[in-house]
C-alpha cells in the first residue's frame, strides 16, 4: 500500500532528508521519500503491514526532528 500525505511547517530540506532516512529504516516501511519543496511525504508500506500502527511510528519520528511539522493524515 502507497499514501501520499500532505505536509505542513516543513523547515528545510535538511530535516525532510532526516525524516525520510528515519522513515524508511521504521519495520514495515518500503519505502518513503519527504519532499521539501512539495511539502509532500509518500510512504510505501510492505505487505501485510498494519498502516495505521506504521503511521503512528512514522509520527513519532518525524515529531522528533522537526516538532513543528503536520502530517495530514
Amino acid at each position: 500500500m502507497k499514501k501520499t500525505f500532505a505536509l505542513e511547517d516543513l523547515d528545510c530540506a535538511n530535516c525532510a532528508a532526516k525524516m525520510e532516512n528515519g522513515i524508511k529504516k521504521l519495520e514495515g516501511v518500503k519505502d518513503a521519500s519527504v519532499s521539501f519543496i512539495m511539502q509532500k511525504m509518500t510512504i510505501e508500506a510492505e505487505e501485510g503491514a498494519d498502516f495505521g500502527e506504521l503511521m503512528k511510528r512514522v509520527v513519532k519520528t518525524c515529531k522528533k526532528i522537526e516538532p513543528d511539522c503536520v502530517i495530514k493524515l
